[in-house]
């Protein structure tokens, strides 16, 4: 028996391919996880009588946003390490509490924090990296959140396993028991250079090749980093990526903040995808990127959060924006990264870099119903001009009113939608205070080590 068709009536849909369309009164038909047609209204009306209808009146319909960088949990460290650099950050601030705290229970807890946070932003999948990713799963999985789960690979141990070839054990046993779940895929996630020793990124450039996974790693974040690897190795941190195999077409490039004209020629030649995290390189004063010599040599370029605790929001569209600013004002180029542009960058650009282009990222006939319905109605809003523009440079994340993932509609009027969903986060919510009671007695050296 075949799936009941929902039409969707917005009044603008922005399907991102092919580029620069914008349909208006259209409807999108969907049964079950997957689009089935994007066609006229009166079309859609005619061939779908008995179909059930969601009309969006002044509402702009788009494919589900994807959050290319994030460590999920992270949020309940939100505001604990502000104002510090990078390495100081990581060594005397966030390292030393993940040291005293992790756990499954606060790496799902933090988790539902975060997809609550993306869900209701209209984020529909996000690429994490942190320990315990099979509690990240748990809590994507409980409020209906497509996630790309990092195998994580670090040099030293933690409560998660005794090192990278336990770490690594452990995320593939994961992938395997995952291996039906449409809803969750995997990425190989060795933290950085700095972190990771040549025998351990041989080993992730090794399972990359045999299993078609991805590579999600930081990269030339600092110039601190490039300094520091200049002395232990002699290169620069992208050289000796390159040296160990690192360097291709299925390469999450994270941050690329201080990339040479030939590092980046070299990123473009291969493939390489860059996740741009704008405000967490702000706020951690790491720089600004190169972006628009990273959209001139054609380098596929998604958009990243970056985790709560360097950010401190997971506000994708705040991040599109401040991206595009930075291109403008730091190349002189106010045509560089239109409004069209960046929600490529948001939507299938993110899509792609993850290896999910053929199933997510625009709104097409067989590709998962993964949508978001801006909420372009309030009075800060009006005229509007081009849907796409107001959306980048005017609305915010207050204005996904609606969000569907894999066709299940999983945020209505910009709140979860299933009770089950709401109780978890009401549970988790009530939880935080304990948690910010123990992070405060380790800030004070009230806590027992």
């Amino acid at each position: 028996m075949s799936e009941p068709i929902t039409l969707i009536q917005p009044e603008w849909i922005v399907p991102v391919e092919p580029a620069l369309t914008v349909l208006r009164d259209h409807d999108i038909a969907i049964a079950g996880e997957l689009i089935v047609e994007l066609l006229p209204r009166a079309a859609a009306e005619e061939r779908y009588p008995q179909a059930q209808r969601i009309p969006l009146p002044g509402h702009l319909l788009t494919p589900g946003l994807v959050n290319l960088h994030t460590h999920s949990s992270m949020a309940l460290l939100r505001g604990v390490g502000d104002d510090m650099a990078l390495k100081p950050w990581l060594e005397e601030r966030i390292w030393p509490l993940e040291a005293r705290l992790m756990s499954p229970e606060f790496v799902f807890d933090g988790a539902v924090l975060a997809c609550d946070e993306m869900l209701r932003g209209g984020i529909t999948c996000f690429n994490d990296m942190y320990f315990f990713p099979e509690a990240v799963a748990d809590a994507a999985r409980a409020l209906g959140m497509r996630a790309s789960l990092g195998i994580i690979v670090v040099d030293f141990p933690s409560a998660y396993g005794s090192g990278a070839a336990d770490y690594l054990r452990k995320g593939l046993e994961l992938r395997d028991r995952l291996d039906d779940d449409r809803l969750m895929t995997f990425c190989l996630a060795p933290h950085a250079p700095y972190s990771v020793s040549d025998e351990n990124l041989r080993q992730v450039t090794t399972l990359a090749n045999e299993l078609g996974l991805p590579i999600h790693i930081h990269v030339h974040e600092t110039a601190q980093e490039l300094t520091d690897s200049i002395k232990r190795y002699g290169v620069r941190p992208l050289a000796r990526l390159d040296e160990l195999g690192l360097v291709g077409p299925d390469t999450i490039a994270v941050h690329a903040v201080h990339t040479s004209a030939a590092e980046l020629d070299l990123l473009a030649e291969r493939g390489v995808s860059i996740a741009h995290c704008p405000h967490s390189n702000l706020k951690l004063g790491s720089g600004i990127a190169p972006a628009a010599e990273w959209l001139e040599r054609g380098i596929n370029v998604g958009l990243g959060t970056d985790g709560s605790a360097s950010n401190n929001r997971l506000d994708l569209l705040g991040e599109a924006r401040t991206a595009a600013l930075l291109a403008k004002g730091s190349s002189g180029r106010a045509d560089i990264w239109n409004a069209h542009q960046l929600l490529h960058t948001l939507t299938l650009a993110g899509a792609r870099a993850l290896g999910l282009g053929d199933r997510i990222g625009s709104l097409e006939a067989a590709k998962s119903a993964d949508m978001v319905a801006f909420d372009l109605r309030g009075n800060e809003l009006q005229p509007v001009y081009d849907p796409v523009s107001q959306l980048i440079h005017a609305a915010g994340r207050a204005a996904a009113a609606e969000v569907w993932v894999a066709g299940r509609h999983v945020v209505q009027m910009r709140q979860l939608r299933a009770q089950s969903a709401q109780t978890l986060t009401t549970e988790v919510v009530a939880r935080t205070r304990m948690w910010q009671n123990r992070i405060s007695d380790i800030l004070s050296g009230n806590s027992a080590p």
